[in-house]
Protein backbone atom coordinates (compact mmCIF):
# COMPACT_ATOMS: atom_id res chain seq x y z
CA UNK A 1 0.00 0.00 0.00
CA UNK A 2 2.56 2.15 0.84
CA UNK A 3 5.40 1.46 -1.90
CA UNK A 4 4.33 4.95 -4.09
CA UNK A 5 5.36 6.90 -1.50
CA UNK A 6 9.08 6.45 -0.48
CA UNK A 7 12.04 4.42 -1.74
CA UNK A 8 14.52 1.96 0.34
CA UNK A 9 18.15 3.57 -0.59
CA UNK A 10 20.28 0.95 1.14
CA UNK A 11 19.36 0.96 4.90
CA UNK A 12 17.51 4.06 5.05
CA UNK A 13 14.66 5.13 3.44
CA UNK A 14 14.02 8.59 1.60
CA UNK A 15 10.75 10.26 0.65
CA UNK A 16 10.55 13.00 -1.89
CA UNK A 17 8.28 16.15 -1.77
CA UNK A 18 6.22 14.20 -4.46
CA UNK A 19 5.90 11.43 -2.50
CA UNK A 20 4.57 12.76 0.44
CA UNK A 21 2.75 15.33 -1.16
CA UNK A 22 0.70 12.42 -3.24
CA UNK A 23 0.44 10.78 -0.04
CA UNK A 24 -1.33 13.42 1.98
CA UNK A 25 -3.44 14.81 -0.50
CA UNK A 26 -4.41 10.97 -2.33
CA UNK A 27 -4.59 8.83 0.86
CA UNK A 28 -5.03 11.88 4.02
CA UNK A 29 -7.10 13.78 1.99
CA UNK A 30 -4.76 16.73 3.69
CA UNK A 31 -3.83 19.74 2.18
CA UNK A 32 -2.01 21.55 4.47
CA UNK A 33 0.25 23.81 2.48
CA UNK A 34 3.04 22.36 4.71
CA UNK A 35 2.90 19.33 2.09
CA UNK A 36 3.00 21.14 -1.35
CA UNK A 37 5.63 20.15 -3.43
CA UNK A 38 6.74 23.87 -3.54
CA UNK A 39 6.69 24.46 -0.26
CA UNK A 40 9.09 27.09 1.22
CA UNK A 41 9.01 25.07 4.55
CA UNK A 42 8.28 21.85 3.34
CA UNK A 43 7.47 18.53 5.50
CA UNK A 44 6.21 15.41 5.54
CA UNK A 45 3.25 14.24 7.08
CA UNK A 46 3.67 12.32 10.39
CA UNK A 47 1.13 10.30 9.33
CA UNK A 48 3.07 8.87 6.88
CA UNK A 49 5.79 7.88 9.18
CA UNK A 50 3.26 6.17 11.28
CA UNK A 51 2.02 4.39 8.60
CA UNK A 52 5.82 3.09 8.07
CA UNK A 53 6.40 2.04 10.92
CA UNK A 54 3.17 -0.04 10.93
CA UNK A 55 3.59 -1.69 7.84
CA UNK A 56 7.43 -2.27 8.87
CA UNK A 57 6.67 -3.42 12.65
CA UNK A 58 3.10 -4.54 12.26
CA UNK A 59 0.27 -3.49 14.65
CA UNK A 60 0.74 -4.04 19.18
CA UNK A 61 -1.99 -3.30 21.07
CA UNK A 62 -0.59 0.02 22.67
CA UNK A 63 1.51 2.15 20.90
CA UNK A 64 2.78 5.48 21.37
CA UNK A 65 4.31 7.64 18.76
CA UNK A 66 5.94 11.15 19.72
CA UNK A 67 6.81 13.31 16.58
CA UNK A 68 10.33 15.24 17.75
CA UNK A 69 11.64 16.04 13.98
CA UNK A 70 10.92 17.41 10.81
CA UNK A 71 11.46 15.02 8.29
CA UNK A 72 11.68 16.97 4.76
CA UNK A 73 13.30 15.35 1.31
CA UNK A 74 16.65 15.65 2.71
CA UNK A 75 16.26 12.85 5.45
CA UNK A 76 17.37 9.55 5.42
CA UNK A 77 15.76 7.92 7.70
CA UNK A 78 17.18 4.78 9.77
CA UNK A 79 14.58 2.33 11.35
CA UNK A 80 15.90 0.10 13.58
CA UNK A 81 15.55 -3.26 14.64
CA UNK A 82 11.75 -4.23 16.39
CA UNK A 83 11.80 -3.68 20.30
CA UNK A 84 9.68 -1.76 22.85
CA UNK A 85 11.03 1.25 22.60
CA UNK A 86 12.76 2.71 19.29
CA UNK A 87 13.91 5.71 17.67
CA UNK A 88 13.55 6.49 13.82
CA UNK A 89 16.23 8.56 13.10
CA UNK A 90 17.88 10.46 9.95
CA UNK A 91 21.80 11.08 10.62
CA UNK A 92 21.59 10.56 14.28
CA UNK A 93 18.78 12.57 15.08
CA UNK A 94 15.75 11.57 16.55
CA UNK A 95 12.71 11.96 14.44
CA UNK A 96 9.66 9.92 15.33
CA UNK A 97 9.83 8.15 18.89
CA UNK A 98 7.59 5.31 19.22
CA UNK A 99 6.86 2.62 22.09
CA UNK A 100 4.89 -0.46 21.98
CA UNK A 101 3.59 -3.10 24.52
CA UNK A 102 1.16 -5.81 24.33
CA UNK A 103 0.80 -8.60 21.95
CA UNK A 104 1.54 -7.63 17.92
CA UNK A 105 0.17 -8.87 14.98
CA UNK A 106 1.99 -8.57 11.74
CA UNK A 107 -1.41 -8.71 9.41
CA UNK A 108 -1.59 -6.62 6.05
CA UNK A 109 -5.40 -6.53 6.28
CA UNK A 110 -5.40 -5.19 9.66
CA UNK A 111 -2.25 -2.55 9.38
CA UNK A 112 -3.71 -1.37 6.29
CA UNK A 113 -7.25 -0.91 7.12
CA UNK A 114 -6.08 0.92 10.64
CA UNK A 115 -3.71 3.24 8.39
CA UNK A 116 -6.63 4.11 6.14
CA UNK A 117 -8.97 4.83 9.01
CA UNK A 118 -6.94 6.74 10.80
CA UNK A 119 -4.59 9.21 8.08
CA UNK A 120 -8.18 9.97 6.91
CA UNK A 121 -9.47 10.81 10.24
CA UNK A 122 -6.09 12.64 11.08
CA UNK A 123 -5.70 14.70 7.53
CA UNK A 124 -9.74 16.16 7.62
CA UNK A 125 -9.67 17.28 11.20
CA UNK A 126 -8.55 20.57 9.40
CA UNK A 127 -10.59 22.91 8.96
CA UNK A 128 -13.87 20.84 9.98
CA UNK A 129 -13.41 20.12 13.29
CA UNK A 130 -10.39 21.92 14.67
CA UNK A 131 -12.14 26.23 13.72
CA UNK A 132 -14.91 24.96 15.19
CA UNK A 133 -13.49 23.52 18.05
CA UNK A 134 -11.39 26.10 18.76
CA UNK A 135 -14.57 29.15 18.00
CA UNK A 136 -16.12 27.57 20.97
CA UNK A 137 -13.87 29.64 23.26
CA UNK A 138 -14.30 32.43 20.81
CA UNK A 139 -10.40 32.08 19.54
CA UNK A 140 -9.06 31.12 15.82
CA UNK A 141 -5.92 30.30 14.51
CA UNK A 142 -3.56 33.17 12.87
CA UNK A 143 -5.23 32.74 8.99
CA UNK A 144 -1.41 34.42 7.85
CA UNK A 145 0.48 31.75 9.40
CA UNK A 146 -2.11 28.46 10.37
CA UNK A 147 0.67 26.38 12.51
CA UNK A 148 -0.69 23.51 13.95
CA UNK A 149 2.06 21.44 14.53
CA UNK A 150 1.44 17.34 15.18
CA UNK A 151 3.44 16.33 18.91
CA UNK A 152 1.89 12.62 19.66
CA UNK A 153 -0.52 10.15 19.11
CA UNK A 154 -1.55 6.86 20.71
CA UNK A 155 -3.90 4.05 20.44
CA UNK A 156 -4.98 1.14 21.93
CA UNK A 157 -6.43 -2.07 20.75
CA UNK A 158 -8.22 -4.38 23.07
CA UNK A 159 -7.93 -7.62 20.79
CA UNK A 160 -6.16 -8.48 17.83
CA UNK A 161 -7.62 -11.32 16.38
CA UNK A 162 -9.53 -9.03 13.95
CA UNK A 163 -8.33 -8.06 10.00
CA UNK A 164 -10.08 -4.49 10.03
CA UNK A 165 -11.15 -1.81 11.74
CA UNK A 166 -13.91 1.26 11.10
CA UNK A 167 -12.95 4.66 13.25
CA UNK A 168 -15.48 7.11 14.52
CA UNK A 169 -14.55 10.43 16.18
CA UNK A 170 -15.03 11.23 19.75
CA UNK A 171 -15.10 14.14 21.94
CA UNK A 172 -12.52 16.24 21.12
CA UNK A 173 -10.30 19.29 23.32
CA UNK A 174 -8.91 22.59 23.45
CA UNK A 175 -7.30 24.28 25.88
CA UNK A 176 -5.24 27.70 25.76
CA UNK A 177 -2.75 29.98 27.27
CA UNK A 178 -2.03 33.47 25.41
CA UNK A 179 -1.19 32.56 21.81
CA UNK A 180 -0.47 28.80 22.35
CA UNK A 181 -3.11 26.15 22.25
CA UNK A 182 -3.47 22.56 22.71
CA UNK A 183 -5.50 20.53 20.57
CA UNK A 184 -6.79 16.38 21.82
CA UNK A 185 -8.96 14.51 19.02
CA UNK A 186 -10.17 11.52 20.13
CA UNK A 187 -11.53 8.52 18.05
CA UNK A 188 -13.02 5.12 19.06
CA UNK A 189 -11.96 1.42 16.65
CA UNK A 190 -15.00 -0.49 16.18
CA UNK A 191 -14.82 -4.24 14.14
CA UNK A 192 -18.45 -4.05 13.39
CA UNK A 193 -20.53 -3.11 16.13
CA UNK A 194 -17.83 -3.67 19.06
CA UNK A 195 -15.78 -0.95 20.08
CA UNK A 196 -12.45 -2.77 20.02
CA UNK A 197 -9.99 0.29 20.71
CA UNK A 198 -9.62 3.87 21.01
CA UNK A 199 -6.82 6.74 20.36
CA UNK A 200 -5.89 10.33 20.63
CA UNK A 201 -3.89 12.99 18.59
CA UNK A 202 -2.35 15.54 19.89
CA UNK A 203 -1.35 19.00 18.28
CA UNK A 204 0.10 22.59 19.33
CA UNK A 205 -1.21 25.83 18.08
CA UNK A 206 0.58 28.80 17.54
CA UNK A 207 -0.47 32.36 16.67
CA UNK A 208 -3.86 31.96 18.58
CA UNK A 209 -5.82 34.88 18.35
CA UNK A 210 -9.34 36.06 19.44
CA UNK A 211 -12.18 34.62 16.76
CA UNK A 212 -13.09 36.84 13.38
CA UNK A 213 -16.14 35.39 10.96
CA UNK A 214 -15.06 37.16 8.01
CA UNK A 215 -10.44 35.89 8.64
CA UNK A 216 -12.35 32.36 9.15
CA UNK A 217 -14.84 32.46 5.86
CA UNK A 218 -11.45 33.64 4.02
CA UNK A 219 -9.55 30.57 5.57
CA UNK A 220 -12.19 27.93 4.60
CA UNK A 221 -12.72 29.49 1.44
CA UNK A 222 -8.85 29.24 0.26
CA UNK A 223 -8.75 25.44 1.86
CA UNK A 224 -11.70 24.55 -0.16
CA UNK A 225 -10.46 26.35 -3.13
CA UNK A 226 -6.91 24.85 -2.57
CA UNK A 227 -8.93 21.40 -2.54
CA UNK A 228 -10.58 21.55 -5.54
CA UNK A 229 -7.87 22.83 -7.92
CA UNK A 230 -4.90 20.50 -6.72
Amino acid sequence: MLTPYYQQEMDNVAISREQASQFAKQVADDFNPLHDVDAKKFCVPGDLLFSLVLERYGVSENMHFDFVGMVDETSRLHFPPMSDAFDITSDDKVMLSVKRSGERKQCDSLTNSLIRNYVEFSGTTFPHVIIPLMAKQDVMINPARPMVIYESMSIHLDRLDIESVTLKPAEPEFSFEGKRGKIVLRFNLFHGDERVGQGEKHMVVAGVREYCQEAVDKLIEYYNERKATL
